[in-house]
């Protein structure tokens, strides 16, 4: 009985947390676009749901896809997060960024002011924004 106490006692400080959730609408940086983040499948993914500020010199279109099939695609309605799943401390999947025509691993946590710290990485090499909550998107 003792042994079960004792055991009981060193596994609790090891109990699995979970991140602080990611759902809503969100800001991008510099305030180009909204994204919604919502649950999809067993996490959460995003999608431009308005483009705010479009590239005056550009398109409005992924015509930096690597797959030409994929150049008339809207930005708008495009899904940019896909797969992520709660690691505990932050949420962890794929990021796909039109303006290189890439996807990314990504990590993004909530901090504790309400924005979202968002960072797309290839290999050690990662680039952060934060995103703020969108008001009235």
């Amino acid at each position: 009985m003792r042994f079960v106490i004792v055991f009981a006692a060193l596994a609790l400080p090891f109990a699995a947390h979970a991140a602080t959730p990611i759902t809503g609408q969100w800001l991008t940086v510099d305030g180009k676009a909204i994204v919604t983040i919502a649950e999809c499948g067993k996490g959460v993914c995003g999608r431009v749901t308005k483009v705010l500020k479009p590239n005056p010199n550009g398109p409005t279109t992924d015509f930096r896809n690597p797959d030409p099939a994929k150049h008339s695609r809207p930005i708008e309605g495009m899904q940019i997060l896909a797969n992520f799943t709660d690691s505990g401390k932050d949420w962890q999947g794929k990021i796909y960024s039109p303006e290189a025509g890439r996807e990314y691993k990504s990590y993004i946590t909530r901090k504790p002011d309400g924005r979202l710290q968002v960072k797309g990485c290839i290999a050690f090499f990662c680039q952060t924004q934060l995103w703020t909550p969108a008001r009235g998107g």
